[in-house]
């Protein structure tokens, strides 16, 4: 899906702008679907793409949605080396919408994977 940034600016608002198209980050504990968790599947903001299951969320205690998986092929990795540490960014393969960061976790998680992701950058569908 390719969009300019007027087409962004006009489908997102000002803070899901800064997050999913300028790398931005919501403060911790202060996303919707931090304590959240109905049965369902989460979504793009952007694009709609499917990106992860509720099956694979778990409270991470981070202050972010944590999963443990993403839905194959839908997620894309980038090495993110900004605020004097190296990191792995997450992206939406489809669109690349910024949706956060993946961490070793291998103490919490069945994958050792720890994905923290914004609220703002997913919707969520429940479970039919």
């Amino acid at each position: 899906m390719d969009k300019n940034n007027q087409k962004w600016r006009d489908k997102l608002t000002d803070f899901e702008y800064k997050v999913c198209r300028e790398k931005g980050t919501e403060k911790p504990f202060s996303g919707k679907y931090d304590k959240f968790y109905e049965d369902g599947e989460y979504f793009c903001k952007c694009c709609n793409e499917k990106l992860f299951d509720s099956k694979a969320k778990f409270d991470s205690g981070s202050g972010w949605p944590s999963f443990y998986e993403g839905i194959e092929n839908k997620i894309e990795y980038i090495k993110d080396k900004s605020l004097f540490m190296e990191r792995t960014e997450i992206v939406c393969k489809k669109c690349g919408s910024h949706l956060g960061h993946v961490f070793d976790d291998a103490y919490q998680t069945p994958t050792g994977n720890r994905y923290c992701v914004n609220s703002v950058s997913l919707k969520f569908d429940k479970r039919k």
